[in-house]
């Protein structure tokens, strides 16, 4: 367990968005080696390993580590996983593991390589739970920015590919914003998260654009994946200076849903100073995930006090007891806060982890319907910590020991 309980990020969201986009272009490093992540489970199951090394190279600022895991699978045979991330341009690299996260190949990538012009950041992966618009269940649907020919402006384009992401089909353009700037008063998109829900995807994305905010989350949504609804705010700040970013959600027992995010406020209110600012994690909880704007901002904090800080990825296991466990990990801390009491604000504990930190890793629950073998663990991929160089990363923790 690393101790970063006083660390906060004193690096401008400038200066990683710069090496974010020099990472995209190409520019790489050779991997360390890492331990045999040791046998497989039996057919069909899982159990803990890692970390290990999912691409054969670490980009200078590999970071948004994305993961799905396909809901069908051959006879006895692990689920597919397929990872991507931001720095393996160009576009995003797409991996694929067949054994559980073990070990991975490239499959493809997203736009198709030949496709592929400028610059593109913040990506999502997710996996169609029914038909939808035309697509069948099982169909994937990417999101990510793309920061245009010129650096001219800001996009968050939808993606889908009918063939287990071997191919790819762009959709639309969910919102546009102006250059890719984290300046307060500049006008960008950032960090698209996708929801199906009702019968409407749901497109979560931080945005610049509206003059009385720095920064606020706010969301969109589509019938048809190609046409989109009006913007409708989910959090902003009581200020301008504050900076609430990088959407996750997830559903909680029946019919509750989290979101959570970065808090983004400088360290001097009266001097707001954009290279010092705290990024500590906040949530809201929902009985509907397009009226998280009505419910109250809550501060994440564990018994002792500790706040975890940056870049904040929400996800629910089933397992843990009678209301499932609620994992949420952070930029400064390897290791993860659950809360096991459906987000009460007094239930948050920190957990062991032998996995990495890194800048919005990702989880994924691998004790989904019909996976009673799995239950209780935690598939997690991650890049390097913000500021911070190192490869990307993946493994499966142990909720319950």
């Amino acid at each position: 367990m690393s101790d970063s309980t006083n660390l906060t990020p004193r690096i401008s969201r400038r200066v990683l968005l710069g090496a974010g986009a020099a990472a995209a272009a190409g520019v790489g490093l050779a991997a360390p080696a890492f331990a045999d992540p040791g046998p497989a489970a039996g057919p069909g199951g899982v159990t803990p390993f890692g970390p290990v090394v999912v691409t054969g190279q670490s980009s200078s600022r590999t970071s948004y580590a994305r993961a799905v895991r396909l809901g069908t699978s051959a006879p006895g045979k692990s689920q597919t996983l397929l990872a991507t991330y931001q720095g393996g341009g160009p576009g995003f690299p797409l991996y694929r593991s067949d054994d559980a996260g073990r070990t991975w190949t490239k499959q493809s990538s997203v736009p198709d390589a030949g496709t592929a012009s400028g610059v593109y950041l913040q990506p999502f992966l997710y996996e169609l739970p029914r038909a939808f618009a035309g697509l069948p269940k099982g169909a994937l649907l990417f999101s990510c920015n793309w920061l245009g020919k010129s650096f001219d402006s800001t996009n968050i384009q939808l993606y889908a590919s009918t063939d287990g992401g071997l191919t790819w089909q762009f959709l639309s353009t969910v919102a546009q914003g102006g250059p890719a700037n984290t300046t307060n008063g500049a006008t960008p998109v950032w960090e698209p998260f996708l929801l199906l829900h009702n019968d409407k995807l749901i497109c979560y994305y931080s945005d610049q654009r509206d003059p009385h905010f720095g920064q606020k989350l706010a969301h969109q949504t589509s019938t048809d994946l190609r046409t989109w609804g009006p913007v409708v705010d989910d959090a902003t700040g009581t200020a301008y200076a504050e900076r609430p970013g990088m959407t996750t959600v997830a559903r909680l027992k029946g019919d509750l849903w989290i979101m959570t995010y970065e808090f983004g406020e400088p360290d001097d209110p009266s001097n707001p100073d954009q290279n010092n600012y705290s990024y500590h994690v906040h949530y809201r909880l929902a009985k509907d995930p397009e009226s998280f704007r009505f419910s109250p901002d809550t501060p994440l904090v564990d018994p002792n006090g500790y706040a975890p800080n940056g870049a904040p990825v929400v996800t629910w296991s089933r397992s843990g007891g009678v209301n499932g466990t609620i994992i949420v990990t952070g930029n400064d801390d390897q290791d993860f806060l659950i809360n096991r009491e459906l987000g009460d604000p007094g239930a948050w504990r920190r957990f062991s982890s032998p996995m990495p930190a890194g800048y919005s890793r990702f989880t994924i629950p691998m004790d989904g319907p019909g996976d009673p073998q799995n239950r209780g663990l935690v598939f997690v991929i991650t890049g390097a910590q913000y500021g911070k160089t190192g490869p990307v990363e993946a493994g499966i923790i142990a909720l319950d020991g």
